[in-house]
């Protein structure tokens, strides 16, 4: 927990947008893409590695199976829950394991872990009618808390084949985290704009669509979303790497002041923030530092840190005291 202001209690900090950082669950090709793009600027700069060198330093941190290291993280830097997302890049990319054998792999986590994590588990609407049947199941059996959409796969999110899973979020009030904005180099960007999601959201009204890196990347659009469906929220997952004059801070104070804040959800990305240095410095920095809630009436940081999350979680999944 963070400390309070003024003595105040701690306002409790829920990470809504977190992976694990294991090789089981993310593919190579996908570290491969993240490589290319950070080589290419160190090449530019004059101080690239080999490749190889930069591949294998990625794959060493992607070693974490069993969120050991990220719990650790969490209990370091005040977080108390955080949101486990499981893109199925199975059609897409080649994966060691199947979506069924991740989806185990995560009940398994959150036994090992106990009231650490939510998981929002992946689907792809090409699968067909088997694959609503697998989603049904997995969120059945397992009790997971929302459904991960990952339209750079090569589908949009309002695609009709879609509907049916939504029909299924919508009985069980889950919601619905569709990935926006730019990702791997390989796969597609037309279907991540935010855009693409509007038909669903206005088709399904019942259902809380979360997008995804939507208060950094195509903030404009997601912003309106958000707005004026009621049923939209941002995600600011990866804002660390936000490309904004004056750094992400100045980014996230200017979007904590649009009269946004009952819609916004607090992510870090991890692991991929593990390059701006981890959790404990990024939690630090937007909690307790002076430029990004600073000054902000205290009821705001709780629904930016916390409250936003729960909102959205099926009621089954909230904690009791709903803090």
């Amino acid at each position: 927990m963070n400390a309070g202001a003024g003595g105040a209690p701690p306002v409790p900090v829920y990470d809504g947008h977190c992976h694990v950082a294991s090789t089981d669950f993310i593919p190579m090709r996908f570290i491969e893409d993240v490589v290319a793009n950070v080589h290419r600027r160190l090449e530019a700069e004059g101080a690239a590695p080999r490749r190889g060198r930069l591949v294998d330093a990625y794959v060493a941190q992607h070693q974490d199976h069993h969120a050991d290291q990220l719990v650790r993280e969490m209990d370091d830097s005040g977080v108390d829950r955080a949101v486990l997302l499981v893109p199925d890049f199975t059609l897409r990319m080649a994966s060691p394991l199947t979506i069924e054998e991740m989806a185990r792999r995560h009940h398994e986590i959150r036994l090992r872990h106990p009231d650490r994590f939510w998981v929002y588990i992946g689907v792809d609407p090409r699968r067909g009618p088997e694959g609503v049947e697998l989603f049904e199941r997995l969120v059945d059996t397992y009790g997971f808390d929302g459904l991960k959409l990952y339209p750079p796969c090569g589908y949009s999110p309002s695609d009709p084949g879609l509907y049916p899973y939504y029909e299924v979020c919508a009985a069980r009030s889950l919601p619905v985290f569709v990935h926006t904005g730019p990702t791997a180099g390989s796969l597609d960007f037309a279907p991540a704009h935010p855009l693409r999601v509007d038909q669903a959201v206005r088709d399904f009204p019942r259902v809380n669509f979360v997008l995804g890196h939507g208060g950094v990347t195509h903030v404009d659009v997601a912003a309106y979303l958000a707005a004026f469906r009621r049923n939209v929220y941002l995600d600011i997952g990866g804002f660390a790497g936000a490309a904004t004059p004056g750094g992400w801070p100045a980014h996230l104070r200017h979007l904590f002041r649009l009269g946004l804040n009952h819609k916004i959800i607090f992510g870090t990305d991890w692991p991929l923030n593990r390059i701006s240095g981890g959790l404990g410095r990024l939690v630090e920095e937007v909690v307790r530092g002076p430029r990004v809630l600073a000054g902000l009436p205290r009821r705001e940081h709780a629904l930016i840190l916390n409250r936003n999350l729960l909102r959205v979680l099926p009621p089954r999944s909230r904690p009791n005291d709903m803090s």
